[in-house]
């Protein structure tokens, strides 16, 4: 009489392939990459100015914010040398704040107060070739925006706008370094 049972032989046979197919996938690789690493610019460059961004606000420090976010993301992301010298770099990222407001977001339905507040800063970025002095990246309107809390307690105040422009300001070169190295 014959059993039912598959027998060992059979299942272990059906799945001789997995070691092979496993090998296969890891050689062949899926395709896939991290963000950020697979830079379009030009492989002979090896560094960058990016010099102080102007500031056409009334924002003070607001430039020195931004261009230091900036830097501070072109080293974590990316191979190149960075430097404010123009002069020594194969290219240089030019920046500049254009215009900071700041709005009413949320007010305190029994005063009135306002308790948050919404910051919209416009920046305009360009990064051009040392030697052929073309522009390899621009975007004339980078817009970012970010809420900030506003405290009524007079005791405990603090201003949380320098925070929240430091925070918009990561977010910005976070941004503006991936459009940069993708060429977007």
């Amino acid at each position: 009489m014959r059993s039912n049972k598959p027998s060992g032989r059979g299942i272990r046979s059906s799945f001789s392939w997995l070691p092979t197919l496993v090998l296969v996938t890891i050689c062949t690789g899926c395709g896939y990459h991290v963000a950020g690493h697979d830079s379009k610019l030009p492989s002979s460059w090896h560094e960058i100015a990016i010099p102080a961004f102007k500031n056409d606000t009334a924002q003070y420090h607001i430039e020195e914010i931004f261009s230091e976010a900036v830097i501070r993301e072109f080293l974590s992301r990316t191979k190149y040398r960075i430097t404010q010298d123009p002069a020594s770099a194969d290219a240089v990222l030019h920046g500049e704040v254009v215009s900071i407001d700041t709005s009413p977001l949320l007010f305190d339905a029994t005063t009135g107060e306002v308790r948050t507040m919404l910051v919209t800063v416009h920046a305009r970025v360009n990064l051009v070739d040392s030697k052929t002095e073309k522009s390899v990246y621009a975007n004339n309107d980078v817009v970012f925006r970010q809420e900030y809390q506003i405290s009524s307690d007079v005791q405990s105040f603090f201003n949380e706008q320098s925070p929240a422009l430091r925070r918009m300001s990561r977010d910005f070169a976070s941004q503006v370094v991936s459009d940069v190295i993708e060429s977007f």
